[in-house]
């Protein structure tokens, strides 16, 4: 059996070696997708268009203007005294946010009395509003102490301290799940037209002359692409922390496990797929559908799975990028071992089972 399977795959090798084309873009295409949404998505908010509304031109509402500019987030587009001017603003789309500095600031803070401070913000994006609210509210709470004159402490004070992320860049949340979200589409996609290229060119015939059963052409056709996967996932890791900082604390052992269970979960869903469609563009479209929405919206990447209904819940347990994702951001930036994630490594192991259990029930019918 052995032998035979090695057969099938050094044939898959020496197809792909000749057909560069594929085997190119199966290595590249992950790191390139990886640049491409790395840079692009994010959810830090920066040069956030700032309108300030200040009716009170004291020099404690210049340092909270100053604040503001300097914080690096925002950007001042205008400085208006007329309360007037803020809708325009807005309206015109020069203004994300305002900020309203009161008549009386700098002499209500003189007398140490706590002046309201008005902060308007633009919510047609609401992520964005959220955003920005919060880095208003860390800037304010960060000069208080400095432009307030002494006065008797608060009953609580708050010290936050941030752990795994402390900079609280989104990169580091983002860059790992973009990981997983581009190894599942390669290697479901690949393994897909893989097996319905057979079908188009004939050969398929000529292997079923063969005494190979299904079994050994299912993992002789899947070895081939877990070492492609395996060496786009290690590119993929290596830019992630070249280029985003993403710090990797965790075993590379317990990673690698990880990682190829994974991709021998979706290199059934490749297989079983192609057992379904008769053309690589049917194959190609049935991939792309059943691996991409899936893993961007269902498996925690982008969206909590904790705020989606109960029965999205539910459903989202057949979605391997689920499983994978926990397992890989508590081995890369929490640095965990098996105790933790060794639930979320059974569910990998289960999908895989089940997937190329059924990939090998449709094989034996195809052969």
């Amino acid at each position: 059996m052995l032998r035979r399977t090695l057969a099938v795959a050094v044939k898959e090798l020496l197809q792909l070696r000749r057909d560069w084309r594929t085997t190119g873009a199966l290595l590249a295409m992950p790191l390139v997708l990886l640049l491409l949404y790395g840079y692009a998505l994010s959810f830090d908010v920066k040069d956030v268009r700032l309108v300030v509304i200040d009716r009170d031109g004291g020099r404690a509402a210049r340092e909270l203007r100053d604040a503001f500019v300097e914080s690096g987030y925002f950007e001042l587009q205008a400085l208006e005294h007329d309360i007037r001017r803020l809708a325009p603003a807005f309206d015109s789309g020069r203004a994300q946010a305002a900020l309203v500095i009161p008549h009386d600031y700098s002499r209500q803070l003189a007398a140490g009395r706590r002046v309201p401070v008005q902060f308007v913000l633009d919510g047609s994006d609401s992520q964005t509003a959220t955003t920005v609210l919060s880095y208003a509210r860390q800037i304010v709470a960060s000069i208080t102490p400095v432009i307030r004159p002494p006065a008797a402490p608060g009953p609580v004070e708050p010290r936050p301290l941030v752990w795994y992320n402390p900079d609280l860049r989104s990169s580091v949340f983002l860059v790992p799940g973009l990981v997983a979200f581009i190894l599942m589409i390669t290697s479901v996609i690949a393994t897909a037209l893989a097996v319905v290229r057979e079908k188009e060119r004939g050969t398929m015939e000529s292997l079923r002359a063969t005494p190979l059963v299904a079994l050994e052409m299912l993992l002789g056709k899947t070895l081939p692409y877990l070492l492609l996967g395996s060496a786009s996932a290690a590119g993929s890791l290596f830019l992630a922390w070249l280029l985003f900082d993403v710090p990797i604390h965790g075993s590379l052992f317990w990673l690698s496990l990880v990682t190829i269970l994974f991709l021998a979960g979706g290199l059934g869903w490749g297989v079983l797929i192609s057992t379904l469609a008769d053309t690589q563009q049917v194959a190609f479209q049935l991939g792309l559908l059943s691996s991409m929405l899936p893993t961007l919206i269902l498996s925690g990447f982008i969206f909590p799975i904790s705020s989606m209904p109960r029965p999205v819940q539910i459903f989202t347990h057949i979605v391997p990028a689920r499983y994978y994702l926990v397992a890989l951001r508590d081995i890369v930036l929490k640095g965990a071992g098996p105790a933790v994630w060794w639930d979320q490594a059974v569910g990998l192991i289960a999908f895989g089972a089940v997937v190329l259990g059924l990939a090998t029930v449709r094989m034996v019918r195809s052969l």
